[in-house]
């Protein structure tokens, strides 16, 4: 006869309910785990993807997944030239807020180097990639965009043509493809008056200068659209992404482009970093920090439970002693209660996980190995919140059971 087990029943209802509430607890002990590995897959997930050896950014800054970075088309013309260099491409990204059937719409905008890149690299789970140059998207199944959809962002329409999933950028927004030059436009979208505004303000400038006194018919020049006036620069991209020939030092290519005195250059590991140690190491630590928190809680919780449970018990373990029971069966009855109590709770974190963290807000990853620690952790727990209950019940004394 197993004393735990007739004691569960005696007490199944109160057993199950305390059960459901430790499940409850280590369900969100998992659910941190997971969101922590969701945080560092998101951030790191486009560097992997993409799969460019190098990056070459602004000149003094860490790229752009960690803060603004501005260089010129041009570069990627120069960057193709270096010896070593098999591919060079444009990157544009930046992220929008608009709104959307009455609700606040963010998404992280990527713009593809077309044509050589038209996103036949991105996973997708439903249509196919871009092409053509303009009004065409991919979007990741976050954003809750249907195939075939038209959004108007800025003054054009795109239509989603293909969706993606778990392309998520480092601020937690479902990433959207577009070309590059539709990137471009949705990020230096201008409204019909600020252009209005900014051709005159630039005919007023050309008549205080003393060039278009000389030369009058340069006034008429102003009235163009700025991409059409020969001495204004092309929209700027935020970085190079660069792929290094099968056998070519990264990091003799990194220090030839290194010697350019506009830009600068990091490899796929330091933009990973930037990115862990930079703008997502606060939201790391946090979790990490709660994470233990919630598992020191927990032990805690299930010892006083335990406790609660042994004193509950006092008459029956001295009437056991009483007639005669070794001390091993009555710390056996604890122990199993201790570990029926915790692995029963595992077991329901784990099956109301499964339904659950697919809702969250943010990709919650858990993988083999957390559960692998989970159960190793609830083992530990269960094993020291019994010592209290065992504590306790060693003190008992038989002449109890008469009192």
């Amino acid at each position: 006869m197993n004393l735990a087990l007739k004691d569960i029943q005696h007490n199944l209802g109160r057993f199950v309910l305390t059960t459901i509430g430790v499940g409850m607890l280590l369900m969100v002990v998992m659910g941190m785990a997971g969101i922590y590995r969701g945080v560092v897959e998101d951030a790191t997930l486009l560097i992997d993807r993409i799969g460019a050896d190098l990056w070459i950014v602004q000149h003094d800054t860490r790229g752009p997944f960690a803060e603004v970075s501005r260089v010129p088309t041009s570069l990627v013309h120069r960057a193709r030239a270096v010896p070593g260099v098999t591919d060079s491409r444009e990157f544009v990204y930046h992220t929008i807020q608009r709104e959307r059937e009455g609700k606040p719409f963010r998404l992280a905008v990527l713009g593809l180097s077309w044509p050589d890149d038209k996103g036949n690299w991105i996973p997708l789970v439903a249509g196919r990639p871009l092409a053509q140059n303009h009004f065409e998207m991919i979007a990741d199944v976050s954003l809750g965009v249907r195939l075939g959809e038209r959004l108007t962002l800025g003054k054009e329409t795109y239509r989603v043509v293909g969706i993606t999933r778990n392309m998520i950028g480092s601020g937690g927004d479902g990433i959207a493809f577009f070309t590059a030059a539709d990137a471009e436009a949705i990020q230096f979208d201008a409204s019909g008056e600020a252009v209005r505004l900014e051709r005159s303000a630039r005919t007023n400038r050309g008549l205080r200068s003393e060039l278009v006194t000389k030369q009058p018919a340069l006034i008429e020049q102003a009235s163009k659209p700025s991409g059409e006036l020969p001495a204004i620069a092309r929209l700027q991209i935020s970085a190079v992404m660069v792929r290094v020939a099968h056998g070519t030092s990264a990091a003799q290519v990194a220090t030839t482009i290194s010697g350019w005195s506009d830009v600068s250059v990091h490899t796929r590991e330091e933009q990973a970093e930037f990115l862990l140690k930079g703008s997502v190491d606060k939201a790391r630590r946090q979790l990490g920090l709660f994470r233990v928190l919630l598992t020191l809680i927990a032990a805690i919780i299930m010892a006083l439970i335990l406790y609660t449970l042994t004193l509950e018990k006092i008459h029956s373990i001295a009437l056991l002693q009483l007639i005669g029971a070794r001390k091993p069966v009555i710390l056996g009855l604890i122990l199993q209660q201790a570990l029926l109590l915790g692995f029963g709770g595992y077991a329901i974190a784990y099956l109301l996980g499964q339904q659950m963290f697919p809702l969250f807000p943010r990709r919650v990853i858990v993988t083999g190995d957390d559960l692998l620690q989970l159960a190793v952790i609830v083992l530990a727990i269960s094993v020291a919140s019994s010592i209290l209950g065992i504590w306790k019940a060693l003190l008992v004394q038989p002449n109890e059971a008469l009192g």
